[in-house]
């Protein structure tokens, strides 16, 4: 009798750790969902703007291959927090970034240089570029394909290894 009552405590234990994950699981799935609605997917939205060495930049440049576009802040805490990330995922993958409302080209220039950032970047000094993708946050990514497609989209934190893997399956999807 008392083997049979452990055997059964230990069931609705699993049972109910199975219900919490499921619960938080579903959770997660939401909370992402609201954070990226509204953001661009699908095709790309065309842009040609200036980087902040005066080149002209447009997503059709990274035609081929997937491209992470950062779209990030000065004033971002979080962004600061992901910079290493990014720097590692710019060693292997083309990296295209928009610091968002963060002052004109000199001043993005200035806090690049005073934090090591060398990605290369447009600056969008008033978010008219962040407003085109449906960024409500920083920072905000998108994995663009080889052909200009959105493959995935995400804001708020996310690891470097994260990032690599959407733009691998990215690259695997958009051959």
């Amino acid at each position: 009798m008392i083997f049979n009552r452990k055997k059964t405590t230990t069931r609705r234990r699993i049972v109910s750790l199975g219900i919490q994950a499921i619960f938080f699981f579903m959770l997660y799935l939401l909370i992402r969902a609201w954070t990226t609605a509204g953001m661009a997917s699908g095709p790309a939205p065309e842009f040609i703007s200036r980087d902040l060495r005066g080149q002209t930049v447009s997503l059709a440049d990274y035609r081929g291959k997937p491209v992470l576009l950062h779209f990030w802040a000065s004033w971002c805490r979080i962004c600061k927090l992901e910079k290493g990330a990014i720097d590692a995922v710019s060693r292997s993958w083309p990296v295209l970034s928009v610091a968002m409302q963060s002052g004109d080209d000199k001043a993005v220039r200035e806090y690049m240089k005073a934090n090591g950032v060398e990605w290369r970047t447009i600056a969008d000094e008033t978010g008219e570029l962040a407003r085109r993708f449906g960024v409500k946050g920083t920072p905000s990514h998108f994995i663009i394909d080889g052909k200009g497609v959105v493959r995935f989209r995400e804001m708020g934190y996310t690891t470097g290894w994260g990032l690599r893997i959407r733009l691998w399956l990215a690259d695997a999807l958009g051959a």
